[in-house]
């Protein structure tokens, strides 16, 4: 039997998106610094790339079902090395934000499309596996995104940095076209606005909007409890390198060894009550953060990182099981709700850090993982399907 290249496409497809998503992370206090810019001002950079996907996201899906899968991500692959590579010309944080949020214009091509080209493409019953083989391609490029720029900007500065993730893109985007074959059961769209009808219709299902909520909590927390740990790690008693910083991503490695797990817990445990056990787990480690001692931090980190991709997965695999037809536009109403939530994570938080430090921002985290852990309780499903 010939070895099926397409779940390393899609993995590699997750690593090109998430490799420039996050890339800036590690560099904010250390461009902070140098732009003589506060917390808020420079988490800018991670809003701009956010709000550019949630403003786009339903419509390339919508788009996607009427062109196809293959062509929209295989594209974007390689168009977004363009402005990752100009990051590198950057002078002002306006110059800086603004190629960020035109990464953000190119992602949703990727993964969005991605997860549609995994529920077309696979039965239904390997949607969660292949879901969370995705996640874990994206937790490794986040991951990679992180540390490498950190290493990269402690050595040379933080423009070459910019230019090692325009090259990782590149190889990524190289081997996405090489492995992922065109799609076999894709059904086209009846046109742009028959799909978008479709996205429509996802707005008036009760248990996508759920779904969509605990997206939008997802990256909420990651954004905020990532962006900020930064700057409480970078500030007295730790002053933290940004290699020290990039370091501290290795904990996304955790979620890649376990989201492809995700479909057998759920046939074991059922969807409800497995996540509202991770979201209990997911507070725990939140609470570990307020500890002084780094080792404790680290492992409140991974801890969070681990239980935020379990519930991504989950969740990613969920959108695409209920949607029965228009699978692009569900899934990119999904991941337009993610990165809303995504961008709230980033400004809002910045004002708690601001006003309450790190505390602050551990209680925020904390009452929006109780808020989605009530939306589970009382409108998700709990089958183990």
């Amino acid at each position: 039997m010939a070895f099926d290249v397409r779940p390393v496409a899609i993995a590699t497809a997750g690593f090109t998106a998430f490799v420039n998503l996050y890339s800036p992370q590690a560099l904010l206090p250390e461009l902070s610094h140098e732009f003589g810019v506060t917390a808020a001002v420079i988490s800018a950079l991670m809003t701009a790339s956010t709000a550019a996907i949630a403003l786009t996201a339903p419509f390339t899906g919508a788009l996607a079902d009427v062109l196809g899968r293959k062509r929209l991500i295989t594209a974007a692959s390689f168009a977004i090395v363009v402005p990752t590579l100009m990051m590198t010309l950057a002078a002002t944080v306006p110059q800086l934000v603004a190629l960020r949020f035109v990464q953000g214009l190119l992602l949703p091509p990727i993964f969005t499309v991605a997860v549609a080209y995994v529920g077309d493409e696979w039965p239904h019953a390997d949607v969660p596996r292949m879901a969370g083989l995705f996640v874990s391609g994206s937790s490794v490029g986040g991951f990679f995104g992180r540390f490498v720029t950190g290493v990269i900007a402690d050595l040379f500065g933080w423009r070459a940095s910019f230019a090692a993730v325009a090259l990782i893109t590149l190889a990524g985007a190289l081997v996405v076209t090489m492995a992922l074959p065109r799609e076999r059961n894709f059904v086209r769209s009846g046109g742009f606005l028959a799909s978008t009808g479709q996205m429509l219709a996802h707005l008036r299902n009760p248990r996508l909007l759920a779904i969509y909520a605990v997206g939008f909590g997802v990256l909420f927390n990651f954004i905020a409890t990532f962006t900020y740990v930064s700057f409480h790690l970078a500030a007295a008693p730790y002053f933290f390198t940004p290699t020290l910083l990039g370091a501290l991503f290795a904990t996304y490695l955790g979620g890649s060894v376990a989201v492809p797990w995700v479909g057998y817990a759920i046939i074991l445990f059922g969807r409800r009550r497995f996540v509202l056990g991770i979201i209990g787990i997911w507070v725990v480690g939140a609470l570990l953060l307020l500890a002084p001692p780094v080792p404790v931090i680290v492992c409140g980190l991974t801890i969070c990182a681990v239980c935020g991709m379990v519930c991504q997965a989950t969740s990613t695999g969920y959108v695409i099981t209920t949607a029965k037809e228009g699978r692009s536009s569900a899934a990119g109403l999904y991941a337009s709700t993610f990165y809303i939530g995504g961008s709230a994570g980033a400004f809002l938080v910045g004002f708690v850090w601001n006003a309450a430090g790190w505390t602050g921002c551990v209680a925020a985290i904390v009452a929006v993982q109780a808020i989605m852990a009530a939306i589970v309780a009382l409108a998700w499903e709990g089958s183990r399907g």
